[in-house]
């Protein structure tokens, strides 16, 4: 019986009604295209990032050649596409997009590559996506430029070698170790986005409210800040369901108190962990007594798919200092048994975890 049939929610049915999932929403559309940087001088936060990046677009400019491929990684929501974008525009030159899953066959991939123009930007999101078959298509490709194509089947079957304008492909995932290491090789620059800081969050916030004329206070940006997980697509998001609230509430005006009001009665709770956070703590704490804990059996006990708890609830936990991963399983730390309120009882020999917080 599936999880449909006996009631359980079905895969990605929290990630659909969660506010906090980092994951790509239909409703994220309009509003990413309308707040996404174009350059980086609109760009907040990931500043070695960005500073390496402007190194290698100028170096590539002086040369005359493709900036070299670049693989971006990371947890969902952080800004890979975003970051894309802009690397093409700052090049001034054209921007393709695509994603692993759409890649089928290598005539797709064909018609995609000789459509490009000299030193063109080809995102590739989903990067892990890609079917074998496609990997070993692009490993000339991005060596030599340089695309084989086998035409027909059999003993008739050929194969002919088309030359490819310069061009630089920039792939995105959330899971690197899923790329085969030839694949991965081949790409010049690799970069990891990580979790913004609260400041970086508070300032991009700042930002969308501007571009989409609302009246934020100081205390309003830092509240939503502090909730969104690290992540500018959630603070883009609750600053939306803010916004609601605040023109029902307030005439529109956002302040800390409506933004924490807002957020409270969205079940998000000052450290950005919403119902499924808990739900996951207290599996390990209470049901498990604090693990350790498979994330199967974890998964299982919450109704939820294990991929889900592991690409959107799982990172930031373990970012947190909430939860902490070992060989036997999942283990919830000394910080998650207090924000529960439940007491611990220490196993013989087991000392307490240091109270560290990345964040």
């Amino acid at each position: 019986m599936s999880m449909k049939e006996n009631g359980s929610p079905n895969r990605n049915q929290e990630d659909e009604s969660s506010f906090i999932t980092p994951k790509f929403k239909k409703e994220d559309s309009e509003l990413e295209k309308s707040l996404r940087p174009k350059y980086f001088s609109d760009f907040t936060g990931q500043e070695k990032i960005i500073d390496n990046l402007k190194i290698f677009i100028n170096s590539a400019k002086k040369r005359g050649e493709s900036l070299d491929h670049v693989i971006l990684s990371g947890p969902p929501g952080l800004g890979k596409t975003c970051l894309a974008e802009i690397i093409a525009n700052e090049l001034g030159v054209n921007f393709k997009i695509t994603s692993g899953p759409a890649i089928e066959r290598a005539g797709d991939l064909a018609a995609i590559l000789t459509n490009l123009e000299k030193y063109d930007v080809l995102f590739i999101d989903e990067m892990h996506r890609l079917n074998r078959a496609i990997e070993e298509v692009l490993y000339p490709v991005m060596e030599d430029y340089k695309l084989d194509i086998i035409i027909g089947k059999g003993p008739s079957a050929r194969s002919i070698r088309i030359d490819i304008s310069p061009f630089t492909i920039i792939g995105a995932t959330t899971r690197i170790g899923l790329i085969a290491a030839p694949l991965r090789d081949r790409f010049g620059v690799h970069l990891r986005l990580d979790y913004y800081s609260i400041d970086s969050i508070k300032k991009i916030i700042q930002r969308s409210a501007r571009i989409l004329e609302m009246e934020i206070t100081d205390e309003g940006a830092e509240t939503i800040a502090r909730r969104s997980r690290g992540t500018p697509r959630i603070a883009n998001r609750l600053l939306k369901r803010v916004r609601d609230y605040a023109l029902i509430s307030d005439n529109g005006n956002i302040s800390g108190k409506v933004a924490d009001e807002a957020l409270t009665k969205l079940d998000i709770d000052k450290l950005g962990l919403d119902i499924i956070d808990k739900k996951i703590l207290h599996t390990i704490v209470c049901k498990f007594d604090g693990g350790p804990v498979g994330v199967g059996t974890i998964a299982v006990s919450i109704g939820e798919e294990i991929d889900t708890v592991e690409d959107v609830y799982e990172p930031f936990l373990l970012q947190l200092g909430f939860i902490k991963r070992t060989s036997k399983g999942r283990m919830a730390t000394d910080l998650a048994f207090r924000h529960l309120g439940v007491e611990r009882q220490l196993k013989t020999g087991e000392t307490r975890d240091p109270e560290t917080r990345l964040f």
